[in-house]
């Protein structure tokens, strides 16, 4: 088994592609980590699965998007730091980026980076144990 982290996204609807990889990429470099170190994937909520801008950010940086289950995130509810009302509100689950962060590094994992937002968009950080 390997260490290895996973990046959770979150948007507003309409959220440019250039303002989420800016993020993404200065939330990695925030981690002293690499883009190449977290894989192949992109975790978000599934109801935004379809938003353009996280699917030209995630193929700019060279991620596949991989949109999780409500279900997933509520899982990792316990692991979030600082939830969101308005993602509660709006989608069910109190948090988008940090849950969807833990929910992709596995049921060990912990925040490397809780949520950090810049131009409508949110990201953050969790490691976790893989393969």
């Amino acid at each position: 088994m390997t260490a290895c982290f996973a990046i959770g996204v979150g948007c507003r609807t309409g959220c440019s592609a250039e303002a989420i990889a800016d993020l993404v990429r200065r939330t990695v470099l925030d981690c002293a980590l690499t883009l190449e170190a977290a894989g192949p994937r992109l975790f978000t909520l599934i109801d935004k699965g379809e938003e353009p801008g996280l699917r030209v950010a995630a193929a700019s940086l060279g991620l596949q998007l991989a949109p999780l289950s409500r279900d997933a995130l509520l899982a990792a509810m316990s692991g979030v730091e600082t939830p969101s009302e308005l993602a509660a509100r709006r989608f069910g689950v109190g948090s988008v980026s940090e849950a969807a962060a833990l929910a992709g590094a596995g049921p060990s994992a912990k925040l490397l980076r809780p949520r950090n937002a810049a131009n409508g968009a949110t990201c953050a950080i969790a490691s976790g144990v893989g393969a």
